[in-house]
């Protein structure tokens, strides 16, 4: 069947659909053209051109395989060379955290390689938005886990506590507030003294254990989960709820 012109058809510029879906918040639809229009473009790469009769399917098929590894090696170094927090704003912290299972982990599909860097920079920016309260929750357990590990630096950080609990109470008993050179000095001497603690008991490495362990997660998690209707994981738990 041959379809005639019609003038009264829309065609639309891919950068400027593609705009058009970023500026309308549809990031799940974008990310989800974005990985169709990859596979049919590897697809036909794959597929052997009749011109090309000395070329072997043997040496296409390799060639397509290292293609494709220094493709996904490239991606994934993409992935230190922006801020993934750069679009993430205090209101984030401020809802309802997504749920654990539907949301945060989803299923088996909820997941895929990101095609480009650009896919890669696509998710990790929304995803770290959506999913801002439960990396900050991965992050507290991280820290709990690195104290349980250094006993030592759980000790410091207990001490750092109960010395800013002393000056506090210094403050009140005595009235420091109007003291202003007795307030600064002990200040100054609580200052040291907590860092003394903390370069001692070693809990700086306990934190910087559970930052990258955290980074990591983060990073790795937000590039591959894919972009899903912000409110589609509470309409199947209200889904399941029904059903019950």
């Amino acid at each position: 069947m041959v379809f005639t012109a019609n003038p009264l058809a829309l065609s639309v510029p891919e950068p400027a659909f593609e705009s058009w879906l970023r500026e309308s918040g549809y990031l799940e639809i974008l990310d989800q053209r974005t990985s169709d229009l990859h596979r049919l473009s590897t697809t036909t790469t794959a597929e052997p051109h009749n011109s090309a009769a000395d070329v072997t399917t043997t040496s296409i098929i390799c060639s397509g395989f290292f293609l494709s590894i220094f493709s996904r090696i490239w991606t994934l170094l993409s992935l230190l060379t922006f801020n993934p927090f750069s679009k993430l704003v205090a209101d984030d912290f401020s809802g309802d955290t997504p749920s654990w299972t539907l949301a945060f982990f989803g299923s088996s599909n909820s997941y895929s390689f990101p095609s480009s860097p650009s896919q890669a920079r696509l998710r990790v920016h929304e995803n770290v938005k959506r999913f801002a309260r439960n990396y900050a929750f991965l992050f507290i357990v991280f820290f709990a886990c690195s104290l349980y590990q250094l006993p030592l630096a759980l000790v410091g950080l207990i001490l750092c506590l109960a010395l800013w609990d002393v000056f506090k109470y210094c403050v009140d008993r005595w009235e420091l507030n109007r003291r202003l050179f007795l307030r600064q000095t002990l200040l100054h001497i609580s200052q040291c003294a907590t860092a003394v603690i903390l370069f001692f008991c070693n809990v700086q490495l306990a934190l910087l254990c559970a930052l990258g362990v955290s980074y990591a997660v983060l990073i790795l998690h937000a590039s591959f989960r894919k972009l899903t209707p912000a409110k589609q994981s509470q309409r199947d738990g209200n889904r399941r709820i029904d059903q019950r």
